[in-house]
């Protein structure tokens, strides 16, 4: 496959890459300007021109899937037979750049219920670029013309639509996803986060509801054999706090502002 059907195809298996271009020639280069490699952990797809420059750019982009860098990067290489090489000589006398574009595995969230709150926060998040999971077991929350807007957006949309047992997509979530579970109904809501607890999928679990609502779900998760340790995994409430009002829109604008900040905060952590 062509190089932009390989990326689709590692974007839909979770499967980071590196994006080489040949952003500038100087001379005779064995690729044109705009030549692309895309460059997997254990696979490569494209040719920016063979031997020793392609060499080493596959190795220099696998080193930057191993270093997790998502940081753009430009280097410049000699193809003559005076420069320096490793994997055999390039004499053919030009200078080329070369453009490294990490492509990182996008952040998975999963939303469980699509009523009016959760609607408002799919919208909000399928203005990022992220895996965005919407789950509902009403058939009218799900149709095509609600769900719409959500497509207009970056976000990688993936509709779960489940009249029966929606705690059984926990399963099919990626590993690491984050969890919010917003359903019409409490008894869902509970089987949701009993599921939830006994994967080790989620990257976080978030639940929408009162500090009453939380009291009893404790007890009821207690009661299913939950330790306190596991308990204490779900988040409630959700939502930045000083974000005032309980409009839905409002709701869901506080509980995006708190997952994307949580994003921004793990990406200074591997800054530092």
């Amino acid at each position: 496959m062509d190089w932009l059907r390989a990326l689709q195809h590692l974007r839909e298996n979770r499967v980071p890459a590196v994006v080489v271009t040949i952003s500038e020639v100087r001379g005779h280069a064995p690729r044109a300007a705009g030549a692309k490699l895309v460059v997997a952990p254990d696979a490569a797809w494209g040719s920016i021109g063979g031997g020793n420059l392609e060499e080493v750019a596959v190795r220099r982009a696998r080193a930057l899937l191993s270093s997790g860098q998502r940081e753009v990067l430009t280097e410049r290489h000699d193809l003559t037979d005076r420069a320096p090489v490793e994997h055999g000589v390039q004499c053919c006398g030009g200078v080329v750049a070369l453009l490294y574009e990490p492509i990182p595995v996008r952040r998975s969230i999963a939303v469980f219920g699509m009523g009016h709150v959760g609607f408002e926060l799919a919208l909000l998040l399928s203005r990022h670029e992220v895996e965005l999971h919407v789950v509902d077991s009403r058939a009218d929350e799900l149709t095509d013309e609600r769900l719409a807007p959500l497509l207009t957006g970056p976000a990688d949309v993936r509709v779960h639509r489940v009249p029966v047992l929606p705690e059984l997509v926990v399963a099919e979530l990626p590993r690491g996803s984050d969890v919010l579970v917003l359903t019409h109904d409490h008894a869902e809501d509970l089987a949701l986060l009993d599921a939830l607890l006994r994967s080790d999928l989620p990257g976080s679990v978030g639940l929408i509801g009162s500090s009453a609502k939380w009291a009893r779900f404790r007890g009821k998760l207690a009661d299913l054999g939950h330790d306190a340790g596991a308990i204490d995994r779900v988040r409630t409430p959700i939502g930045a706090p000083g974000v005032p009002g309980k409009e839905p829109a409002v709701i869901a604008l506080a509980v995006a502002v708190e997952l994307v900040g949580s994003c921004a905060d793990s990406a200074v952590e591997r800054r530092s």
